[in-house]
This record gives C-alpha cells, sequence and structure tokens, in this order.
C-alpha cells in the first residue's frame, strides 16, 4: 500500500493495520535540500525538489504545496516580511485594509495571474506529476477567519467583529470566494487534498465562530468535494471549543494541535471523524527522544482511536532530530490491527 492509498483508507475507514503518517514538512523540507527557505516559498521548483526530498527521507504519505501565510494576501496587494531563512509573515503595522473602505477597490486576483498563487498551482502540478501515482497531493489555502485577519490585521478584525459586524461580514464573504476560487484551481492542478489553515479562529471563541465562520466553512468544503477533493482543516492553538462544531463541517481531515485533549476530542466529534496529530511539535517532538514519542504516540493512539492519522499538532520545527520524525513514521507503520485501539 502506497501513501496515497493509506490516507484513503484512513479517510475512508478502511482496516489497513498500519496509520497514514502526515506531518507539516514546510521548513525541514527546504533545509533537506539545502535550500533558503525564500527561495523554497517563491519557487515551485524548489518546493517540489525539497517535499519529494523529505517524503523520500522520513516516510511521509504526502507532498504538501504550503509555504506561509502571505501568497494570497501578497497577491492582493499586502505588503509581507519575507526573512532569507524564515516563512515569510504579514506585517500588520502596515495591513493592506488597515482603512476600511479599501476593500471596495480590491478584486480578486486570478489564481493564474497572482504570481504567488501561480507558483502554488505550479508546484501542485508539479509534486502531482513527479509523486501523483504515490503520494497523495495537499493545496492549502486560508480559512476565512485567518485571510481576513491577514488582510485587515488580526486585531483590528477580532474588533471588527464585535464593533462593525457588516464589514466583517462583507470581508469574509470576499476572501471566502477568493479561497473556493483558489481551492478549486488547485485541485485542477493536481490536488487529492486541500488542506485549509485558519488558525485565527481559536481565538474568537464558539459564539462568534458559529455566527461569522461556521458556514462559510460547510461553503470551503462543499467547493472542495465538488471539485473531487478531500479537504483537510487545521486550526493553530486550542480549538477544543470549536469541535462540537467543526465535526459537522465535513472535513475529511481534522488536524488537532498539541493543546486540544485527544481522548475530550474524540468524546465531541464521535467515533469516525478523523483526526491527524497531535504531539506537541517542540516538547515531544523536538525535544523528545524516539522512545518518548513512541510512548506519547501510544498514548495518543489510545485515546484517538483508528480514525487517526499519525501527526504533530503543527508543523515539525526546525532541529527535530532525524532519529525523531523516524520514530514517528515507524510507529505508523506497525501493525495495530490487533490493538485494542484499532477496535475502537
Amino acid at each position: 500500500m502506497n501513501g496515497k492509498e493509506r490516507i484513503g483508507a484512513a479517510v475512508r475507514g478502511g482496516k489497513t493495520g498500519t496509520r497514514a503518517f502526515m506531518p507539516i514538512s514546510m521548513s525541514l523540507a527546504a533545509d533537506e535540500i539545502g535550500a533558503a527557505y525564500r527561495d523554497y516559498e517563491t519557487d515551485w521548483r524548489v518546493q517540489v525538489e525539497g517535499q519529494l526530498a523529505f517524503a523520500a527521507a522520513f516516510g511521509a504519505d504526502h507532498v504538501s504545496a504550503i509555504s506561509d501565510p502571505g501568497v494570497e494576501a501578497s497577491d492582493l496587494g499586502a505588503p509581507l516580511v519575507m526573512p532569507r531563512l524564515e516563512p515569510a509573515s504579514l506585517d500588520e503595522s502596515r495591513s493592506l485594509l488597515a482603512e476600511k473602505s479599501a476593500l471596495s477597490r480590491l478584486r480578486p486576483p486570478s489564481p493564474s495571474g497572482g504570481p504567488r498563487m501561480e507558483n502554488r498551482l505550479a508546484a501542485v502540478s508539479g509534486l502531482k506529476e513527479r509523486a501523483g501515482g504515490e503520494l497523495l497531493v495537499e493545496g492549502w489555502v486560508e480559512g476565512p477567519c485567518a485571510e481576513a485577519a491577514d488582510l485587515r490585521g488580526l486585531s483590528r478584525f477580532m474588533v471588527d467583529l464585535f464593533d462593525d459586524p457588516g464589514f466583517a461580514t462583507e470581508l469574509l464573504d470576499f476572501v471566502t470566494e477568493m479561497e473556493i476560487t483558489f481551492a478549486r484551481a488547485q485541485a485542477a492542478a493536481g490536488a487529492g487534498i486541500i488542506g485549509v489553515g485558519d488558525a485565527a479562529s481559536s481565538l474568537i471563541g464558539p459564539d462568534l465562530f458559529g455566527e461569522f465562520i461556521l458556514e462559510r466553512h460547510r461553503r470551503y468544503t462543499a467547493a472542495i468535494h465538488q471539485a473531487g477533493a478531500l479537504a483537510r482543516l487545521h486550526i493553530c492553538g486550542n480549538s477544543g471549543s470549536l469541535l462540537p462544531m467543526t465535526k459537522d463541517l465535513g472535513y475529511d481531515v481534522i488536524d488537532l494541535d498539541s493543546m486540544v485533549d485527544m481522548a475530550r476530542a474524540r468524546e465531541w466529534a464521535g467515533p469516525d471523524q478523523v483526526f491527524n496529530g497531535n504531539l506537541d511539535p517542540v516538547r515531544v517532538v523536538r525535544n523528545g527522544s524516539p522512545e518518548s514519542i513512541d510512548a506519547a504516540l501510544g498514548a495518543c493512539a489510545a485515546a484517538a482511536g483508528s480514525a487517526w492519522i499519525v501527526g504533530a499538532g503543527c508543523e515539525i520545527p526546525r532541529g527535530t532530530p532525524r532519529a525523531n520524525i523516524l520514530a514517528m513514521r515507524d510507529f505508523s507503520r506497525r501493525d495495530f490491527s490487533r490493538s485494542d485501539f484499532a477496535r475502537r
């Protein structure tokens, strides 16, 4: 069974014995080929080589076009801070929509016309050509809350949700349509799964999430599935209070960060929702040992049950010993078909 088949079986609830391994590997992929991160996130050829090298070295079951949160915002004209060796970030002091009136002048860029969105499409296409028969190819878009915060500035957008819900709604509608168009283009380019990163949602709580964000995620998943791809939700931080709602959004895979209690997450979401995670990327994965990682994954597996993919709570950080990543891979490749958690 190859990686693409393994993830597909996990999503469909197939009994394969082994588990899929689906880590986020941006900086490590660049490091694996000795590339500056700025080149990795701006040149699709570098990203393709880095992802293929990481998957070959560590047995990942997928390759991904994720790079940084500024891709869509940059093509709209937002200024980015782009260090040579670290991922790009948004400069909130110069947010594109610092003035609300600027929204009326924005027009969504064509995915094949903006330089960074086009670069991501090329990365997806290149990964599909090079590895699509064996590994699941992942595209990536910003979630509605995250992209609104990228354009407006996180602090401003948090205030908008209370002080100007009409503007917040207009902005969220704008970014939702833009991201759905981008997701469809990546699916057409060869992505078998689309990751949706919405870290800012963990900051707003269930009431505001339900009022402003929930239905927009349903629009994401409906469009992604219609385009023929799986959908993956990634919310960094403590998303536990959102899980009773996110379980019904239609995401095939939901990533859980290390702040979320896996046993409670399973209780909230039911037995069939596939989770990915949720080892602490720093304290457990980077600073641990193969033995402690094996034990942590065993505990995670027991709490998660069979609808579970091996991974960390977020990106595996630079400085992680290679043996620790291989320990995660080795755990995923054991035959768990007769274990207690496989029958839960």
